[in-house]
């Protein structure tokens, strides 16, 4: 038997490496995941001149994007023209830190931001921004909602899977690890869906309101850590699922052994 149990040693540390690098790309990706969620920078706008744009539509557009009844167009416009960025909780613009004292040679800038409240997130979407009575447009409704919700899902999901994997290391027992590895799946899916919808959300706001010439969009570094963090999570769960069932079939082979 010597041999045999020295094989299943080399076996158990396979094992256990499988499941260190998982918990290592698990956390990783809770990271990145929890750090995309909390910025503000999952969409950038750059205008060559924000400064001067500003000035020309009017002063009123600083007072109009931090109001509560500012609507969708309303707030995009002052995206576009100072230098906006978009996040998943949070909308925020370049302005002077003294509007009222203002001139174009200024180049004392900050940054204002505005959070979206709760029932923004669930506020319906208009055929045409800002117009109430053009109808609701159900296909960005349904995905600024689901950019909303996703990414919790995604964190729950990986939390949950994470105490099972306590639960599996108080019991000296890597089978549970499989439903870790589900779980982590399932987040996967959770992230990828949200990216896919944000995506898909932006696309279809800049048909209905385009970028002006001089103003240029890309996606930004919050957006980024959501894309990474939805490779990592497939590869923890299957790494996790792996270990489990390999481990299972080892020791059955084991087992079987024994009692011949």
């Amino acid at each position: 038997l010597f041999p045999y149990s020295r094989k299943g040693a080399m076996m158990d540390n396979r094992f256990a490496t499988a499941l260190v690098i998982a918990c290592v790309l698990s956390l990783i990706s809770t990271i990145y995941m929890a750090a995309s969620i909390g910025t503000d920078f999952w969409y950038e706008y750059h205008t060559l001149s924000p400064a001067e744009n500003v000035s020309e539509a009017g002063k009123s557009i600083w007072e109009e994007f931090g109001s509560e009844e500012a609507d969708e167009k309303t707030y995009t416009d002052a995206l576009f023209r100072c230098n906006g960025t978009v996040g998943l909780w949070r909308r925020c613009i370049t302005v002077p830190k003294n509007p009222h004292w203002y001139s174009p040679p200024e180049t004392d800038m900050t940054t204002n931001c505005i959070s979206f409240s709760l029932s923004d997130q669930f506020m319906e979407k208009y055929i045409e921004p800002g117009n109430h009575n053009s109808g609701t447009d159900l296909n960005r409704t349904y995905l600024w909602r689901l950019q909303f919700l996703l990414p919790f899902v995604s964190l729950g999901l990986m939390c949950f899977g994470a105490l099972i994997g306590l639960c599996a290391c108080a019991c000296r027992s890597l089978y549970p690890a499989i439903a870790t590895g589900v779980l982590h799946f399932l987040a996967g899916l959770c992230t990828l869906g949200l990216v896919g919808c944000y995506v898909a959300g932006i696309e279809l706001l800049h048909k209905k309101l385009p970028l002006p010439d001089d103003v240029r969009g890309e996606f930004g570094w919050s957006f980024c850590l959501a894309c990474v963090s939805a490779p990592l999570q497939f590869m923890a769960a299957a790494l996790f699922i792996w270990a489990a069932r390999t481990n299972r079939k080892e020791f059955t082979l084991l087992k079987a052994y024994r009692v011949a």
